[in-house]
């Protein structure tokens, strides 16, 4: 289950295979197969649940506070080169704790992982995380993030909407519609259902305003992006939103 480790310094590789020893203790049976397909991973998955893996990542920066900053940063990238989800998680949960993602650690790594990060969950897991608390701490960095929206790596497009989160959370949509308005003609259907989500999140703190955008641009809108968006929304609009993208499809 855990990669070469000859290379990490002695503290890291201890850590790195206590890691490794917790997650075997919490592993659940069984249900592997179904897990990893119903997660996208591309990797095995050991079935820990959330909360377990937050405990682990939590004693282990613990247990690192006192580590030279390099130690941590060597840990997050073996347990992301890691054989499976879980560690690849761990990683991620990490990389999300101030006492770890020191010095911009987390851009630089999200950045690096995040084309490999296939699968909503390990995706959304990094972009709605890491990713997005380096842009809540760097908002300028939005200019990149909108160069994320032309990517060829579907992952990167559908990570540019979770990356979003700090935005919503203020109540600020200007950024979002932007960068959302790029991708309503995305080919992929991950990428189209995530717009969906974040579009509904915007209808949550501006309905009005939400509304308009969808009316506005609903010949480009995608069915799964509709569904989505419109979850909260009264069936007159939605079956409104519907009856334009069908005519503009038509």
């Amino acid at each position: 289950m855990v990669g070469p480790s000859r290379r990490l310094p002695r503290p890291v590789a201890t850590e790195r295979r206590r890691i490794a020893d917790e997650l075997r203790t919490f592993a659940v049976e069984g249900d592997s197969e179904w897990l990893r397909s119903y997660l996208g991973s591309p990797v095995p998955v050991l079935g820990v649940r959330a909360p377990q893996l937050r405990s682990v990542a939590k004693a282990s920066a613990r247990r690192l506070r006192n580590r030279p900053p390099e130690e941590a940063r060597a840990l997050v990238e073996s347990l992301w080169a890691g054989k499976v989800f879980e560690e690849k998680v761990v990683a991620i949960e990490l990389l999300n704790l101030p006492s770890v993602a020191r010095n911009d650690l987390a851009w630089r790594l999200g950045n690096r992982w995040v084309d490999g990060a296939t699968g909503w969950a390990l995706s959304d897991s990094l972009a709605g995380g890491p990713i997005a608390s380096s842009l809540a701490e760097r908002p300028g960095r939005f200019a990149e993030l909108l160069r994320w929206t032309r990517s060829k790596n579907l992952w990167r497009r559908r990570a540019s909407t979770y990356a979003l989160r700090p935005w919503l959370r203020s109540g600020e949509l200007e950024r979002p519609f932007r960068l959302l308005e790029r991708l309503l003609g995305d080919p992929e259907r991950w990428v189209q259902r995530a717009v969906g989500t974040w579009l509904r999140e915007c209808w949550k703190r501006d309905r009005l305003r939400t509304e308009r955008f969808l009316l506005r641009e609903a010949r480009r809108l995608a069915p799964v992006t509709i569904t989505v968006a419109t979850e909260r929304a009264t069936p007159g609009f939605r079956e409104k939103l519907r009856r334009t993208n069908r005519r503009g499809r038509g």
